[in-house]
């Protein structure tokens, strides 16, 4: 009779042990999975930190790829940066994380490859290692929509032809960037990044602008679309 007690005990000590390494393996594997399905977030995902607004962690990540000699691309962040508090106000409502990607594209990729597609990229992304990304790239964006697109049109791509490197610089100086600012500009400092992303963006854009707003995407703006078009594509993106 003992002997059977203790053969007893011994299966179920055996079962046991066979049930413990059963749930801790399916427990690995569960990990497992969880880590593989798990998507990245959207400060993962991030290009440069120093070309994004709001929360990192946001519920909608919009995405912008331009180009500072792309009328287009003028024309929508033009609208923007005219109603810059309601643009602001409007993805803080919205948990918006909203990121420009910024290239030489039309130099790189373009019909007519114009000039200055790379120098108000270098231009811009030297102001962008000194902090002021934001500060430049609206300055330059009221600027050029003023001073060209706004009455030329596309046709003014052509006008610009004949800016050299100092327009550019001018604009950095005009928010307090001096010397070193200069310096990157002459230098072509930045230049390896900002192939590095035209090269990233022609591998996914279709059109300048193109836009990810969340699962939607869209290429284009109408030069005589103002900040109601801006919000119906962000309105696109909320719905996707």
């Amino acid at each position: 009779m003992r002997r059977k007690r203790r053969e007893k005990k011994r299966i179920m000590k055996k079962a046991f042990r066979i049930i413990g390494i059963i749930v801790v393996v399916v427990a690995i594997i569960a990990a497992i999975v969880a880590s593989m399905s798990a998507k990245p977030s959207n400060a993962e995902k991030v290009w440069d930190t120093e070309m994004t607004l709001g929360n990192p962690e946001a519920k909608n990540y919009f995405i912008i790829y331009s180009d500072l000699v792309c009328p287009y691309c003028i024309a929508f962040e033009n609208a923007v940066v005219e109603n810059e508090e309601a643009f602001r106000k409007y993805i803080e409502e919205n948990d918006i994380l909203y990121e420009v990607r910024l290239s030489d594209f039309l130099y790189e990729y373009g019909e007519t490859n114009p000039i200055n597609s790379r120098y108000s990229a270098v231009a811009t992304y030297c102001a962008k290692n000194e902090g002021k990304f934001w500060d430049y790239y609206d300055l330059a964006i009221t600027t050029v929509w003023n001073n060209y697109f706004k009455e030329a049109g596309k046709s003014a791509v052509s006008k610009m032809s004949k800016l050299g490197k100092e327009y550019w610089k001018k604009i950095g100086h005009q928010i307090g960037l001096g010397e070193t600012f200069d310096t990157c500009v002459d230098n072509d400092e930045p230049l390896a990044e900002i192939e590095k992303n035209a090269t990233k963006t022609a591998k996914i854009a279709n059109g300048m602008p193109y836009f990810k707003l969340n699962n939607y995407t869209s290429s284009g703006f109408d030069l005589s679309w103002g900040w109601e078009y801006v919000q119906m594509y962000f309105q696109a993106g909320l719905e996707s």
